[in-house]
């Protein structure tokens, strides 16, 4: 390996763009070696003035580049199967955002490609894990002082939805990450989703149910719910609180600042996820960048990434019919060496 982990970033939009300025500037050990997007204009605004860096619109092309010797994805959830696939064959780790794959059969193909590799090379992109205020309350939870964990509430607000949102990317874009946190925190399966749908906010573009409340089941026999807002037109807002037997746990009320001036107080509240979940950002690909300089593959897998959309497909099913829906997940294959 090099002094400097060679880079190949996939997709040059809102997250890849930002992932570029990261490897460049923020990131210790890595460079961007390449990167690769169907608008080979968009690719080179993203690259910028950094030197070294081939610009291509082949997702191979760009894996083959010279110097490359691992591979983010910042691309379309469609495009993220092929990437994987195409990684894996080259022996290439991985950093893929969520959705790992956005249907479950083919996320579950990328498990079982992975497994017959005979070790771990994907992470997937769920950046909560890496927040300080959700390792924070990780650890409370793992120590046990506050006893076994009954509940989660969530709350998940956006200023507004893009354009194409649509009323099931409710789920499967903004409540993956709950999805995600949930089956972390308390180290359980989630087994059924029910969606209710109080009428739509006036803030809502026409067609689009948003809020949504979602309440899943685990396997433990606890219960979580997540308020989802994506046009609340105020902020950018993520909060959970742990109810146990013996006590509970907040985050996400005070990740802001406070300005006193003129005989009053403001709070200052983020507009974008990339500004809340900044530093949880930085200290993903930090992360990921160390163990692969070691070798290594930490964080959460690909079974994770599969579990999440196998949830997602099940909270549409739920929010279309209405009914509480059963997660129906594969079994899970053998266990791949960590290193």
């Amino acid at each position: 390996m090099s002094e400097l982990l060679g880079v190949a970033v996939l997709g040059a939009g809102h997250m890849g763009a930002d992932h570029v300025r990261r490897l460049d500037r923020v990131v210790n050990g890595a460079r961007v070696a390449a990167v690769a997007d169907p608008d080979a204009e968009r690719a080179k605004e993203a690259v910028g003035r950094i030197d070294g860096v081939v610009v291509h619109t082949d997702v191979e092309a760009a894996l083959d580049a010279p110097g490359v010797e691992a591979v983010l994805i910042a691309s379309p959830g469609e495009a993220h199967e092929e990437a994987l696939l195409a990684a894996f064959a080259r022996g290439l780790p991985v950093l893929c955002e969520k959705p790992m794959v956005p249907d479950s059969a083919g996320a579950l193909r990328v498990v079982e490609a992975e497994a017959r590799l005979g070790r771990r090379l994907a992470q997937i992109g769920f950046m909560r894990r890496y927040d300080a205020e959700y390792r924070q309350l990780k650890s409370l939870l793992d120590g046990g002082r506050l006893g076994r964990p009954l509940m989660l509430h969530c709350v998940h607000r956006n200023v507004s939805s893009p354009p194409h949102f649509t009323s099931a990317m409710l789920v499967t874009s903004s409540v993956s990450h709950e999805i995600d946190a949930a089956r972390w925190l308390l180290g359980q399966e989630l087994t059924a989703v029910t969606v209710l749908r109080p009428r739509p906010s006036a803030g809502a573009p026409g067609g689009l149910l948003d809020p949504q409340f979602v309440l899943f089941e685990t396997d433990g026999g606890a219960l979580v719910d997540v308020e989802i807002f994506v046009n609340c037109g105020f902020g950018y807002e993520v909060r959970c609180e742990a109810v146990c037997e013996a006590g509970s746990a907040r985050i996400g009320q005070t990740h802001t600042m406070v300005v006193t001036a003129a005989g009053g107080a403001r709070e200052e509240v983020p507009q974008d996820y990339l500004v809340r979940f900044a530093d949880a950002y930085d200290r993903e690909v930090q992360s990921w960048v160390d163990a692969t300089r070691r070798g290594r593959v930490d964080g959460p897998g690909t079974w994770d990434g599969y579990a999440a959309t196998a949830v997602a497909e099940a909270g549409v099913r739920a929010l279309e019919t209405g009914a509480r829906t059963p997660v129906d997940l594969a079994p899970r294959p053998a266990p791949t060496d960590p290193s």
